[in-house]
């Protein structure tokens, strides 16, 4: 795309990286479900490719994408969210490394540091990331990266990103930021100061439920060799399928995310009125701890609602009583889901700091009519 135009984030998630093939006119980027690549001469290669693990036209369109709308300069798609936050932690962290974590982190990041990075010799100190003075307390000599999310899973904790960037980089340490529940279209942390942005793609970014994949993004050109370097070392790509699926998404994730969060303030009024919820965990609630920051940095405040009944039983039965919204892991799809999880997705991180209250209901509000929702959400909770 020309460069010397500004281009609005609508515009890149549907252009960028995806001009017409120069060979067909063909307006979306064909699928080159290829393995390897004829070389005009030893070392000749068209376009830089020579086997897919290295790079795949499809993925490439895919990860320059994803690079313009975070507002980086490379960007790396990977098979899932996972792959891509081992890639970051080998890339980063050496034996003897230190890393600051959320104490609400995802079950399955929490799981690859404290099951996977600790017994190759990183440790880790879990601190709640929207106390400063914690987070600066926590750094030492030998840490190499804090590891933010905003919104956290499944607690929607909000991290001030900016000023975490200050207490990483004053340590000589990185800032990486798991963007993806709140998705590039309302949050940029790059802009806000993180050396990496972190994303499971199989959630918004993809937005159908259909396939799975991870991504980073990064600004720093040697981080982003680094980065690179390992992808292609540790071979966990994205398929050029799941690729052109995830590009699918990327293209409508601005309207998407506009309906998402309607939705989600429409549930959250429902809840925090409803006699039997106890609590409503939503950062657009003026009541929010972290509300004050996610205005700041946010442009809305996503589709995500979690909440907490009087007993985990209750918790397990609203789960179990709706119609619409439905019982199952992953979120970011245009279709509603609810779950427990303490017993689902964050079962990994059960006796641990980062254990999640059993009382817990976390939904992933979905696109569909608002008001169905809502009486479907009623039916449960009554």
């Amino acid at each position: 795309m020309d460069n010397d135009v500004r281009r609005s984030f609508e515009t890149l998630a549907i252009h960028a990286g995806q001009e017409p093939d120069a060979a067909t006119g063909a307006v979306v980027p064909p699928i080159y479900q290829v393995s390897t690549y004829k070389q005009d001469g030893i070392g000749g290669l068209r376009g830089g490719y020579e086997y897919s693990r290295s790079a795949n036209p499809t993925r490439t369109a895919l990860e320059t994408c994803l690079a313009e709308i975070e507002g980086g300069t490379r960007g790396l798609a990977f098979a899932s969210g996972l792959a891509a936050e081992d890639a970051l932690l080998r890339a980063v962290c050496r034996p003897g490394s230190h890393i600051v974590i959320p104490d609400d982190a995802y079950g399955g990041t929490y799981r690859l540091i404290a099951k996977v990075a600790e017994p190759w010799g990183v440790s880790f100190d879990p601190v709640p990331l929207g106390d400063i003075a914690a987070v600066r307390a926590a750094m030492r000599p030998e840490t190499v990266l804090i590891w933010a999310e905003t919104p956290t899973n499944p607690l929607l904790g909000i991290a001030d990103i900016a000023a975490l960037a200050s207490v990483a980089h004053q340590a000589g340490a990185l800032l990486a930021v798991d963007n993806t529940f709140a998705s590039p279209y309302l949050q940029r942390p790059l802009a806000l100061g993180a050396d990496v942005v972190v994303h499971s793609t199989t959630k918004y970014i993809g937005g159908h439920s259909d396939v799975v994949g991870g991504a980073l993004v990064t600004a720093d050109n040697v981080l982003g060799d680094q980065l690179a370097f390992h992808q292609n070392a540790m071979g966990a790509v994205a398929g050029p399928f799941d690729a052109w699926l995830t590009l699918r998404g990327v293209k409508t994730l601005a309207v998407r995310m506009d309906r998402h969060c309607a939705n989600a303030e429409r549930v959250v009024a429902l809840l925090a009125a409803h006699p039997r919820v106890r609590e409503v965990l939503y950062p657009g609630l003026p009541g929010h701890p972290g509300h004050d920051v996610a205005v700041k940095q946010m442009t809305k405040f996503g589709g995500m609602v979690s909440f907490r009944m009087a007993s985990a039983a209750e918790a397990v039965a609203v789960c179990e009583n709706t119609k619409l919204f439905t019982l199952g892991e992953s979120l970011g799809g245009v279709e509603s889901l609810i779950e427990h999880p303490h017993r689902m997705t964050h079962a990994s991180a059960s006796g641990s700091p980062l254990e999640v209250p059993d009382d817990l209901v976390r939904l992933s509000v979905g696109i569909e009519d608002a008001g169905d929702l809502l009486r479907d959400l009623e039916r449960a909770l009554g």
